[in-house]
């Protein structure tokens, strides 16, 4: 079987030969400090800027991945053009206020990568939604034309070659198909706070912003679909929760965003996507039946964060049609051997369940060292394949 087989096998609760091993890219600073300690070259931590990337699928095999589940057709369905990225204000200590390409204003350092800090929002009201914003949310082919798939040795435009290598069923790994953010992306342009007082201020105006973004992501994700590739999945992003559970009400998020994930899911499945996951961090357990009821059947990364999320509770509770990618506790890769063999013990049981294939919570961090990232490989390889 190939890679692209065992996962789909796996996640539709059919026969495998053997588990891969699957990642979820890694942060660049984690990527400069293995080059600095010889682990790779500098050429490739520089260059590695995506998952499923020539760069990426070299450095997860050297350390013994098999693939990141990541790697997608990536349409251009978002705000395009983006904003130009400029300097508002400079800050004393080499600090600067700058607007980013979302229309954020954002505190940034030359060298210091962190969740920034917000200072404005171009987005606060229908004027300014419909200068910056609305003009930039519409549909046109080109949206699909532009975007880029990885073929594991290349990085390609979607029209011609990506199309051709995506109508073959005979590829190694597989390759979904993002389907953008209808909620996340809504929360970077407004911030948490723009969001949660839009929603209530401006019910309308937040209404039309969903709408617009979900009919773009629909016609996008429909021409792409029309061309004749074959995906293996539909893979979301929202990002809408925290620590604690969600960023938004889940009764509004159930009747507000609820029925266009069900339109893009059913589009999916007409043409033969029948595996469909969303990327959000944070506690998303208040979310989960929104998304089980509309189409969304895979959780990723499955943060074990404070709160322990693991596929075990949610099948008890949802049965087989919830399934995981994710659940590895990335923390562990700063431990030691003992810390790594204790949690492939833990997941060891959790694959037994089936519909679950382990992944590190999220893109491999700084703290990690090569070598336990490496005797994980190793070491779930000989334990779960035996």
């Amino acid at each position: 079987m190939t890679n692209r087989q065992r996962i789909l096998a796996i996640l539709r609760h059919q026969k495998y030969d053997s588990l891969p091993l699957v990642h979820y890219g890694f942060w660049p600073e984690t990527l400069f400090k293995w080059a600095s300690q010889g682990h790779i070259t500098q050429e490739d931590a520089a260059n590695w800027i995506n998952d499923g990337t020539p760069v990426d699928l070299k450095i997860g095999k050297r350390l013994g991945f098999d693939l990141n589940w990541a790697n997608c057709f990536v349409p251009d369905i978002e705000l395009s053009p983006v904003f130009e990225e400029k300097v508002v204000e400079e800050l004393p200590d080499g600090y600067r206020k700058v607007l980013s390409n979302k229309g954020v204003v954002i505190l940034k350092k030359q060298g210091k990568v962190s969740i920034p800090q917000e200072f404005d929002h171009l987005l606060k009201d229908r004027a300014s939604w419909e200068k910056h914003y609305l003009p930039k949310l519409q549909f046109s082919l080109a949206r699909v034309n532009n975007g880029t798939v990885s073929t594991g040795q290349s990085m390609l435009k979607f029209i011609p070659e990506g199309l051709q290598f995506l109508k073959n069923d005979d590829r190694e790994n597989p390759v979904g198909i993002y389907c953008s953010s209808l909620i996340g992306q809504i929360r970077n342009w407004l911030g948490v706070e723009g969001m949660s007082y839009l929603c209530v201020d401006d019910e309308n105006l937040f209404d039309e912003i969903i709408n617009t973004i979900s009919e773009l992501a629909y016609r996008t994700i429909e021409a792409s679909l029309k061309t004749g590739a074959k995906f293996d999945s539909g893979q979301f992003w929202e990002d809408i929760c925290f620590k604690n559970g969600p960023l938004i009400s889940p009764f509004f998020f159930e009747n507000k965003i609820g029925p266009h994930y069900k339109r893009i899911t059913d589009l999916l499945k007409k043409y033969g996507v029948d595996i469909v996951s969303v990327d959000c961090d944070g506690c998303v357990d208040a979310l989960i039946p929104t998304w089980l009821k509309n189409g969304i059947n895979t959780m990723f990364p499955i943060e074990v964060g404070t709160w322990n999320a693991s596929i075990k509770l949610w099948r008890q509770k949802y049965g087989s049609q919830i399934r995981g990618i994710g659940g590895v506790n990335k923390n562990i890769f700063a431990k030691d051997f003992a810390v790594i063999d204790a949690e492939i013990e833990r997941l060891k049981p959790l694959v037994e369940l089936g519909g679950f294939v382990p992944c590190p919570d999220h893109r491999i961090a700084p703290d990690a060292e090569w070598d336990n990232v490496r005797y994980y490989c190793d070491k779930m390889r000989m334990e779960i394949n035996a």
